[in-house]
């Protein structure tokens, strides 16, 4: 399978895509107003506990405070931490740096108190394990974990691991004496990149990251007020060091200085695939070449269609996904049950696609058009296993298919989604998604009007500032209710039209 990275750059933004047989698999957008903070490392002032949540707010030197968890501080927060020692790590490319993760602080069966663990006003060395979603501030924790190219350096845990992704049992444990060898200090995780490598590959990243950590100390003692210490690389490197392994066959760049930059970066890391740089400097643009950004602007639609004539219909919220299968235009050959199934299990390659390219996290729903054979159920679900194994990120499909046909399960996200990076939220409806109808805001300000009895006398008048629409609605359609209203008032009701005023906005004056 033939794959290769598209690297985008212009002055406001770097576009990165991962490509396999001409075909978008994963896509990463970086603005330089807005880089992503996770793998950051900052020196942060602890500005409330709040043990009711066992949590606390955390000053970094951002707008927001930062978040930190109980699950997230080491109980000997000035040493290493010896919380996690196993030899099977669930590591994951660009996240898998940070071990934050829902899941793993609940390994202590016994944990101490938050309010035991740090105080207010006490100086703290964290790392952003989640940019600031919504009105959420960024998420951070003790754990510092730095990524190399064949391993994660964890210097404040004590851990040994190698990635479950390394799957042959042979290497397994050639990788796990040679990690008994190096003996670090610290922890030390083989990431899925490290296969197949030596001692001395393994040995250089560990000394690299070893001498990245010291500058990190060091920045740490110089700083005397909450602030970024290390930043983690531009995205087009973190997606070089993530991404590329011998499947890749091309790494192609559009820019210059990036490319220079880029084969450096190679040449120094991953010398052996130098050869695979190429500057791009054809005058059609990059992504033009696998309609990339066809396939970006398909994936900001709501409604998705399949090649059968079904389609998917994916909403998103702040924590929860929701993806509705239907068979829209496809009525199947043969009966009503194998045209299900058959749009079911399109829908299946479809929804694990969708989830990657818009980075989908947090827990989804998708609700399955309703099969009645167990086997049907049976065969969608182990789909949808196999088509998530690829994704890079950690999913978890949780439990089976229910009667009704949703399945549950959850992606782990640590950057935001392609949508709110791309979109923000309607100015007209909010966010909403929809607004009230016509007849619903002139009903509204006929009762208004109506509440203004008590109020006016026969010399007043009435006067209602609102939308054209709904003025004109009201005198085609409410020209009775309106002439009652003015009986009941004693004088006349004045309509003046704002034509800047939202369609549910309107004010009432008595003068």
């Amino acid at each position: 399978m033939s794959s290769e990275i598209l690297i985008n750059v212009r002055p406001g933004q770097t576009r990165v895509a991962y490509v396999e047989d001409r075909t978008l698999m994963d896509l990463k957008i970086e603005r330089r107003l807005s880089p992503t903070l996770v793998g950051s490392i900052y020196k942060g002032k602890v500005l409330r506990v709040l043990p009711g949540m066992q949590a606390a707010f955390v000053d970094i030197g951002l707008d927001r405070a930062a978040f930190l968890y109980v699950g997230d501080i080491r109980p000997d927060i000035d040493g290493p931490s010896n919380l996690f020692v196993d030899t099977d790590s669930d590591e994951e490319p660009e996240e898998d740096a940070l071990l934050l993760d829902e899941g793993k602080s609940s390994q202590e069966e016994i944990r101490t108190p938050i309010q035991d663990l740090i105080k207010e006003g006490q100086f703290v060395l964290v790392q952003v394990a989640k940019d600031p979603l919504g009105t959420k501030g960024a998420r951070i924790t003790t754990h510092i974990s730095l990524p190399g190219r064949s391993i994660v350096y964890m210097p404040t845990l004590v851990h040994l691991g190698i990635s479950r992704r390394i799957e042959g049992e042979d290497e397994r444990e050639r990788l796990k004496q040679l990690v008994e060898e190096l003996s670090p200090e610290g922890g030390l995780i083989i990431r899925t990149a490290g296969e197949g490598a030596g001692k001395e590959a393994i040995q250089s990243d560990l000394d690299y990251l070893g001498r990245l950590w010291k500058e990190v100390e060091k920045n740490y003692e110089k700083r005397k007020t909450p602030g970024l210490i290390h930043s983690e690389m531009d995205v087009e490197l973190r997606a070089l060091r993530d991404l590329l392994n011998e499947q890749v066959s091309k790494v192609i760049v559009d820019d210059q200085e990036v490319y220079k930059k880029v084969h450096s970066f190679v040449g120094q890391f991953m010398p052996k695939f130098k050869k695979n740089i190429q500057l791009y400097k054809e005058p059609q643009p990059l992504f033009d070449l696998y309609e990339i950004d066809l396939e970006i602007s398909r994936s900001l639609d709501r409604k998705i269609w399949l090649k059968s004539g079904g389609y998917i219909v994916i909403d998103e919220a702040e924590a929860l996904v929701v993806v509705d299968v239907n068979t829209g235009r496809f009525v199947g050959k043969k009966d009503l049950e194998d045209t299900i199934i058959k749009t079911n299990l399109e829908a299946v390659r479809e929804i694990a696609h969708q989830l990657k390219i818009r980075n989908c996290g947090g827990i989804i729903i998708v609700d399955f058009i309703d099969m009645e054979k167990e086997a049907h159920k049976e065969k969608v679900l182990l789909a949808l296993e196999h088509e998530l194994q690829s994704d890079l990120a950690k999913t978890a499909i949780m439990g089976g298919m229910s009667e009704l046909g949703l399945v549950e399960m959850t992606r782990k996200r640590i950057r935001p989604s392609l949508v709110s990076t791309l979109c923000e939220p309607c100015p007209y409806c909010d966010g909403k998604g929809y607004v009230k109808r016509t007849s619903t805001v002139a009903s509204e300000i006929v009762r208004d009007v109506e509440r203004e009895i008590s109020r006016g006398g026969e010399d007043a008048t009435t006067v209602v500032h609102c939308h054209g629409d709904v003025a004109d609605w009201i005198y085609a359609e409410e020209s009775e209710t309106l002439e009652f209203i003015e009986k009941k008032l004693g004088h006349p009701v004045v309509f003046k039209v704002e034509p800047n005023y939202h369609i549910e906005q309107f004010e009432i004056y008595t003068i």
